[in-house]
Parts: C-alpha cells; structure tokens; sequence
C-alpha cells in the first residue's frame, strides 16, 4: 500500500515486481551517469577558455561516443527482454481467475469451482469502517493462496477496462469480446490494493481491485464457506 510522501514503489509482492524493481533500478543509475556526465561536459564547456585542437577533430573520441552509448542500449535491452518474457510466462498455474470488467465494478469467476463466482463493487464511503481505505475498499476482496501460481483472465462487458495491482507487477488491458491473460505469484500474505488503469468512463476511477493472499489451508476454508452460501 502506497502511503503519504512516498517516492519509490510500493513494496514488491511478486517475484516479477521484485525484478521490475531492480531494473528500474538498474536503468535509473544509467541514467544518473549519463546525466552527471552530461552535465560535466557542459559546465567544463562554459567555464574554460582553453581549446585543444585536437579535441576539434579526432576520430578516437567520435569512435567513443559512437560505441559507448550502443554499449549502454545492450546493458539496458538485455535484462528488459528478459523481464517481458518472465512476465508472460504462465506455467501450470494452481488457480485460474476470470475477472470481467463492467461499468463501473469487478466480477470474479473461479473457474476451477462450480458455482464460486461474485461481484465486487466499491464501498461507499459512509459505509467504510475505521482502518478501510477511502475508494480503494470493495464489499468482495479477490482471494488466493499464496505461493501458488496465478492465472487471471481478462475482459469486459461494455468498454475498455485495466486490472491492475501495483504490488504484484499485474496491469492487463480488459478488451470487450477479447480474453486476455496474466500470472502472478504472491510471494506474501497480506491485502493488495489497485485501481481500474483505462479511462473507461466517468468513474473509472472507482473501480477499486482488492487481492488478498492466504494461506492456501485458510483459501480452502474460505471457498468452502463461498460454495455453501452460494
């Protein structure tokens, strides 16, 4: 949960947001270098009077800033790629999620249960009790076991809509008439808050996404009690 003043990323709860958090950090010391270096070159610049003439034209400094910032693309690209391919790895996921998007709530269908399938609607904010977060609280929180292997599909009813939870390094586009599909594993317990990311509307906004990960004894006794209310 992001809280005030807060200049990093929220904590991560997945192994994939783990390594999205690495390689921004790994890009944004890049960037401190060249930016430090750039900055140098101007000062340096603009204060000395002093020419060399061979500074003016020489083939070693050209072939320098020529070859150094291809080096630097490769030290950026390669573990990119790797990521985007982690991401959309999804091997042999222990629980299948289908989450629809409509104006302007959730609907989460467990597909490996009959009957186990609910709506998730914002709550009010006079109805929150102390300790609930304003706009981010529904009345049904998307639960799963923990350390298991996640898939959730996506799509929509009516318009564009986006699931996405910060914590778990999970933002997948829900299209109308499409299905599209995300993985993730939470490496944690706790509760993990997001928000509908697509301007799908006047309130896309308050589209509230709550995750919840259990221990998988405690998702077993909460399925348990869904199917016998159902």
């Amino acid at each position: 949960m992001a809280h005030p003043t807060q200049l990093g990323f929220q904590d991560a709860a997945s192994p994939v947001m783990e390594e999205l958090l690495h390689f921004h950090d790994h890009a944004l010391m890049i960037v401190f270098l060249i930016s430090t270096l750039v900055l140098y070159i101007i000062v340096a610049m603009v204060s000395t009077k002093l020419t060399n003439k061979y500074i003016l034209d020489s083939q070693e400094i050209e072939i320098v800033w020529t070859v150094l910032p291809a080096v630097i693309l490769v030290l950026i690209a390669l573990p990119s790629l790797r990521i985007l391919y982690l991401m959309d790895e999804i091997n042999d996921p222990h629980l299948t999620i289908k989450a629809m998007g409509h104006q302007w709530y959730w609907s989460y269908e467990y597909t490996d249960y009959e009957d186990l399938g609910f709506d998730s609607y914002m709550i009010p904010t006079q109805d929150l009790t102390p300790g609930q977060f304003r706009l981010l609280e529904t009345d049904h929180r998307m639960v799963v076991p923990m350390e298991s292997p996640i898939r959730v599909l996506v799509s929509a009813e009516d318009v564009l809509h986006s699931w996405a939870v910060p914590s778990l390094g999970v933002k997948m586009d829900a299209v109308p008439g499409r299905l599209n599909q995300a993985a993730f594993i939470a490496s944690r317990p706790g509760v993990f808050y997001g928000q509908c990311s697509e301007i799908c509307g006047a309130n896309h906004s308050f589209m509230p996404i709550v995750v919840e990960a259990v221990p998988l004894e405690h998702f077993e006794n909460w399925s348990s009690l869904m199917l016998e209310d159902a």
